[in-house]
């Protein structure tokens, strides 16, 4: 049945991504399962988007009452699991205004539309650029791939918006040299994720927001991957100590179910009015719902806590195996967000890892990604570890 399924899929799906010889079919908290029966570790979590893991009871009792009531409605009416959600979201975080969407790289769009409307009415009709950095990945919608290097080496998907300057990572003397009167906002990833798992220093984050507020320019923080208890802190900026003015939220945010947020300090938010933006499927009942569950079981102490310290037990397991192997080259990253550069050929990793049992993916040219639910133990860490150990061995 396994091939059958991935031979359709082939016939009939759009080839966006290269096919996988495996077919998953169900999946328990950590673990998922194939078609053929067979358990993996995820350590892959959809790229971060299973926060709570699998067939968790908060997320389907949250689907099933909501369900039961109102799954969707026009935007323009309220709804109580809308309106609960954004004031959880305000509540615990330092923004004051919430623009729900369904996904990471809509999120994007709102935050550039709100930059920009922000900076034609407060800063000039000329600030309409934007800064951001070499090994970004913000999304795949026009705005969102217009602030993405990787967008340059496509150029069949031109002409791009204009007025996007790309800069050194971590490099503050790189963002001034790009700086002028027509900078609507500089947009970063607190911890690059398809760039590679490189976290910013918050030297550097407090230096761009410094920067940000002698300007006149909104300083955006792309958390659509690290927010959400990745790092350990409900909010990426926390562990950095570092405010924007506007973040982008999704992935983690709904454990799988499609949602996504932008959000905003009023200075900036209140520049969208209606007519200036809007969603079909943003903010429906059942995604707001669901949304809500899931970050008041992640925005714990104890929660918070086991993400760190299995965090910890993670990369110091990946080091005492690079200590013992060659093949190791860095191990990097923050909370369950963690990077390996490997002296193998990480396609070669990945699918000998998945052979052994562990599911795992790529971030850029030569990173393997270990973004498991964060639910996950002391147990999974090891398990994970132990494979990676043997897949090594076996390459």
């Amino acid at each position: 049945m396994t091939n059958e399924l991935i031979t359709r899929g082939e016939h009939s799906l759009i080839r966006t991504y290269e096919s996988q010889p495996i077919v998953l079919d169900h999946g328990q908290s950590c673990y998922m399962y194939d078609t053929d029966g067979k358990k993996y570790v995820d350590y892959a979590a959809g790229i971060a988007v299973a926060s709570l893991g699998h067939a968790n009871p908060v997320v389907l009792k949250a689907i099933n009452d909501q369900a039961k009531k109102v799954i969707t409605c026009q935007a323009s009416y309220a709804t109580e699991p809308k309106i609960k959600c954004a004031e959880y979201m305000i509540a615990n975080s330092c923004f004051d205004l919430v623009y729900f969407s369904n996904s990471g790289t809509e999120s994007m769009e709102a935050a550039l539309k709100t930059a920009r409307k922000w900076a034609y009415e407060e800063k000039s009709k000329e600030a309409n650029e934007f800064i951001c950095f070499h090994n970004s990945f913000h999304g795949r919608t026009y705005g969102s791939v217009s602030i993405t290097e990787k967008s340059l080496h496509q150029p069949f998907f031109g002409p791009y918006i204009p007025g996007v300057h790309f800069a050194d990572f971590n490099d503050l003397e790189s963002v001034k040299k790009r700086i002028s009167k027509k900078t609507a906002a500089i947009i970063v990833e607190p911890v690059q994720g398809e760039g590679g798992l490189y976290p910013a220093t918050s030297e550097f984050l407090q230096g761009l927001r410094d920067l940000c507020d002698k300007e006149q320019i909104a300083l955006i923080f792309d958390e659509i991957q690290a927010g959400m208890g990745r790092l350990g802190t409900f909010t990426a900026y926390e562990s950095f100590g570092v405010e924007p003015d506007i973040g982008t939220y999704a992935k983690g945010m709904g454990s799988g179910f499609p949602v996504g947020a932008m959000m905003a300090k009023r200075a900036f938010g209140k520049h969208i009015i209606p007519g200036d933006h809007g969603t079909t499927y943003g903010g429906n009942p059942l995604a707001c719902a669901v949304a809500l569950a899931v970050m008041q079981e992640i925005n714990t102490p104890a929660f918070l806590n086991n993400v760190k310290e299995t965090g910890k037990i993670l990369v110091d397991g990946l080091n005492e195996l690079k200590r013992e192997s060659n093949k190791i080259e860095d191990v990097r990253g923050m909370g369950l967000m963690v990077g390996v550069d490997a002296h193998v050929e990480i396609k070669d990793l990945i699918r000998g890892a998945q052979k052994n049992g562990l599911l795992t993916t790529q971030a850029g040219k030569r990173t393997l990604r270990l973004t498991p639910p964060l639910v996950a133990g002391r147990q999974q860490a090891e398990e994970a570890v132990e494979i990676l150990a043997k897949t090594l061995k076996e390459l």
